[in-house]
């Protein structure tokens, strides 16, 4: 296990070293960086990992903010989605360099963790001008994360499409918009909308009304999505 530690931490400050980069430019914005994480884990291992998970994040959100922690119920199987929140690109790499010299986050989580994982992927977002993050109506609900994939000629022409169908979702007895993202890092000219729903019922039953309203968005190559459950131990629930 020590082995493993070590290593981690060669990682992890080489990476860090990489992030470092972005520095220069991004202490110059004051909106705050998400980052999107999705973890894809070995079905025979998926219970596992999140009791893992449960029992050692208070290691994790030692160091930074946790948005939210959700299980893919809908949209991809054995993956888990969660978002965490930074200044700025300085922050995230003090974060990761600090991670990287704590031994109890290594031998406790990572070390356990990591090899029950197939894939790990994320990108960096920032919420759009006009949004804010948001707290759910109440807690036992479901989210919804979709995915707009922007045609790049029409980039800087599809924000208030956009902003009018979310404003026109974001009502009672249809959905609650958590927060609408563009991304900095990932699949580019992407928005990404986190929406919360009383259940995956309510859900289904609003689905006409949604698809109708979403000819508001214009220049749109293909949207995606998925139902998120959240952890326990998610923030946001």
């Amino acid at each position: 296990m020590m082995q493993w530690s070590k290593l981690g931490r060669v990682l992890l400050q080489k990476q860090v070293q990489i992030r470092s980069g972005f520095c220069s430019w991004a202490q110059s914005s004051d909106r705050a960086l998400y980052e999107f994480r999705v973890y894809d884990v070995q079905p025979h291992l998926y219970t596992r990992f999140l009791q893992l998970t449960n029992q050692k994040i208070h290691l994790r959100t030692a160091h930074s903010q946790l948005i939210g922690y959700w299980s893919v119920e809908y949209g991809a199987l054995n993956q888990v989605f969660h978002i965490w929140r930074y200044e700025s690109y300085c922050q995230r790499a003090a974060v990761r360099s600090s991670l990287a010299q704590d031994p109890d986050w290594l031998e406790q989580y990572i070390s356990k963790a990591i090899p029950m994982l197939t894939k790990q992927t994320n990108e960096v977002a920032r919420l759009l001008p006009w949004q804010t993050m948001q707290a759910p109506p109440s807690e036992g609900g479901v989210f919804e994360l979709q995915r707009f994939h922007m045609r790049p000629e029409g980039w800087g022409l599809c924000e208030q499409g956009l902003k009018d169908y979310i404003q026109s979702q974001n009502a009672p007895g249809l959905g609650k918009a958590i927060g609408a993202f563009s991304n900095d890092v990932g699949q580019s000219h992407t928005v990404q909308v986190l929406w919360w729903y009383q259940s995956p019922d309510q859900w289904a039953e609003t689905r006409d009304q949604r698809e109708s309203a979403r000819d508001k968005v214009k220049h749109v190559d293909s949207v995606t999505n998925k139902l998120l459950f959240p952890l326990p131990f998610s923030p946001t629930k």
